[in-house]
């Protein structure tokens, strides 16, 4: 497998490469693409109901803020709370605003309020629908996955899919790429979006280094063509995980030679 070309490489879909362990921006980026060193954190599934759980926050928010070296800032990977209402989207946005580093959010299907309402999430996280940043050589896409509140045998509905086509012709290649979105992609990973393949061909030419996921409360890592795709357990006070383990937390991440290597936190509240 390893002697393929990367000229017929190529050629072929997301998912031949990913069976073959392969992935055409990946080949292509070799050691040109490694941008620079940081930290940063990703956080999944923080389901904010309601006061009860705003100790376990506050204990989440002092773990953050302590570590070393600090991190430069968060990716929020969608379900910041239970039921998508002002009353839980407000209160959460105070809790990362009080992190004191940048964050940056995707939604997912509990941060609607109802099919076709996402005006409260909309409110207190605009802008945090479709879109790509850059930091220190690296570049950072957030997707839209959800379907409103569907939970499961979920596509990622066309106003992403068109995002996707008009943007990724305009992102860099070469530098080392990370995707967040709340459904899962990898595969045989419970909850997996129903048209991952379609999505994932589309960065068939970028040097797509990890992609992180939430929904899924249980930790999965899908290694594919040097393409990193994971899922880790919540990080909620109110909700338990899918793989019936007791550790909630997040990933701390460090970035460095065009590589994430991850760190799983668990929160304590004690």
């Amino acid at each position: 497998m390893a002697s393929i070309s990367r000229r017929r490489a190529a050629g072929l879909s997301a998912g031949a490469l990913l069976s073959l362990g392969l992935w055409p921006g990946r080949l292509r980026a070799a050691d040109n693409g490694k941008g620079g060193e940081f930290t940063f954190i990703v956080v999944n599934d923080l389901h904010y109901l309601d006061k009860k759980c705003e100790p376990w926050f506050a204990a989440m928010v002092r773990q953050m803020k302590a570590t070393e070296p600090r991190p430069e800032f968060a990716l929020v990977v969608g379900d910041l709370c239970e039921h998508g209402t002002p009353g839980q989207l407000g209160p959460v946005r105070d809790v990362l605003n009080s992190i004191g580093i940048s964050y940056n959010t995707v939604i997912g299907n509990h941060d609607w309020t109802a099919p076709g309402d996402r005006k409260a999430y909309d409110k207190f996280f605009p802008d945090s629908t479709n879109y790509n940043l850059s930091h220190r050589g690296w570049q950072f896409i957030g997707l839209d996955s959800s379907d409103g509140p569907k939970a499961s045998g979920v596509s990622v509905q066309a106003h992403t899919l068109r995002w996707l086509d008009d943007a990724l012709p305009r992102i860099k290649k070469d530098l080392p790429t990370v995707v967040f979105t709340h459904f899962p992609f990898g595969v045989l990973t419970p909850y997996r979006v129903v048209n991952a393949d379609a999505v994932l061909e589309r960065f068939k030419e970028l040097n797509l280094v990890a992609m992180f996921n939430g929904h899924f409360h249980g930790f999965t890592e899908r290694p594919h063509g040097g393409t990193m795709i994971t899922t880790n357990r919540c990080c909620a006070f109110s909700r338990a995980n899918h793989d019936r383990t007791k550790e909630k937390g997040y990933f701390l991440c460090r970035a460095k030679d065009g590589k994430i290597a991850r760190q799983f936190v668990e929160v304590k509240l004690a």
